[in-house]
């Protein structure tokens, strides 16, 4: 299943490998692993929750998927997003692209997450030393998917 959004955690090596078996078009895979971080505006995060409407979620990663397979010349795409509590250290997000070249692999890898962190309904909230509070969309994160806009 190329979308997948979960409690468990995921092992990138594994997916990989599911990924490329027998394919010997396969001459690129280019992945991400997002992993939560111990800080965050400057403050210590303790926990990070992610919360998602199921149903929607799925069918709007699923769009973004298709979105980039319809831009570059990738042969699959796998993407495994975590939801609940997570510890820093913990991985949140795997994107892994397969391509018969490298430049299509990381072009559509990167647009992948670029519009996940701006279009995927999720919600995060940490735990800082002040109290739990939701954190807001950025600004770099909405610049990121910006540039993927083709003019009108």
């Amino acid at each position: 299943m190329p979308v997948r959004v979960q409690h468990e955690d995921f092992d990138a090596g594994a997916e990989i490998a599911r990924l490329r078996a027998g394919d010997p078009r396969i001459g690129a895979v280019a992945a991400f692993v997002g992993v939560a971080r111990d800080r965050n505006d400057g403050a210590a995060v303790s926990t990070l929750t992610l919360e998602h409407y199921p149903g929607m979620t799925e069918k709007a990663i699923e769009a973004i998927v298709a979105q980039a397979k319809v831009r570059w010349a990738v042969l699959d795409i796998v993407v495994i997003h975590r939801v609940g509590e997570l510890r820093p250290l913990d991985q949140i997000v795997l994107v892994v692209v397969t391509s018969s070249h490298r430049g299509d692999a990381f072009a559509a890898c990167e647009f992948v997450m670029d519009y996940l962190k701006t279009e995927a309904p999720f919600w995060k909230k940490e735990s800082t030393p002040a109290g739990e509070r939701w954190v807001d969309a950025r600004e770099s994160d909405e610049a990121a998917r910006r540039r993927w806009e083709r003019p009108a």
